[in-house]
């Protein structure tokens, strides 16, 4: 059970009145996790969603051989292992902290009680997953439309946000995936983003090596609009 106070600002429970955030939260915990630790399984029986509060997770499927493919990145606010709660199915990918984070895991059960008994409340998790929705067709089109060195500068612009300095909260194995693209030809374009002064690299301060074989790096967009043209 956690405070009925955190997950009022969750965005997916905006709508709830005050009974039905105390029944959530009764059902509710609040993990923190490494880097590194798994939220769930792929193909695991689900019980829960969950609601990133701080950091990133990962969501990933993995490949007989046990390549991983990045799916999608999951930062505050997300909701994710949502799916279940409606079609019953287990889990499609894997869960996977990529940085110190912090989750809220949201037992199905409290939230079905309430959804049979107030359907209307539904339309914040429909939006949730049209947005959802739409990320996906745009990712399709991507790998369609776009090279590598094009979905390279797409992915770095979306990690730094309004930022023009952020450190990378994947691994370049983890970028890679991401990209959809092997590791050598995802540095290769980033050499070739330093090499025309649309990025600059360095070594932040405080940081050494990250877990999966990649050092942390220190970022910095200083032609914003080029890399943007080249991601499209």
């Amino acid at each position: 059970m956690i405070d009925p106070s955190l997950v009022a600002d969750i965005e997916l429970l905006t709508d709830f009145g005050p009974e039905d955030l105390a029944a959530v939260s009764a059902g509710a915990e609040r993990r923190r996790l490494p880097r590194g630790a798994v939220v769930f399984e792929e193909d695991a029986e689900p019980a829960e969603l969950f609601v990133v509060i701080s950091g990133r997770v990962a969501v990933a499927s993995r490949a007989a051989d046990g390549r991983e493919s990045l799916m999608a990145l999951r930062q505050a606010g997300d909701v994710f292992g949502e799916l279940a709660l409606f079609d019953g199915g287990r889990h499609f990918g894997l869960a996977r902290a990529v940085e110190p984070s912090e989750v809220v895991a949201i037992a199905y059960a409290p939230l079905r009680a309430i959804y049979e008994l107030r359907p209307a409340l539904l339309w914040r998790m429909v939006t949730a997953l049209a947005k959802r929705l739409r990320a996906s067709d745009e990712a399709l089109a991507d790998s369609r439309f776009l090279d590598v060195t094009g979905r390279t500068a797409k992915r770095l612009l979306e990690m730094a946000g309004a930022a023009d300095e952020f450190v990378l909260p994947v691994t370049q194995s983890e970028l890679a995936a991401m990209v959809g693209a092997s590791r050598e030809r995802v540095n290769k374009a980033i050499a070739n983003f330093v090499r025309l002064g649309w990025i600059e690299q360095s070594e932040p301060n405080g940081l050494g090596g990250s877990p999966g074989g990649a050092a942390a790096r220190m970022y910095r967009i200083s032609d914003r609009a080029q890399l943007s043209l080249r991601a499209r």
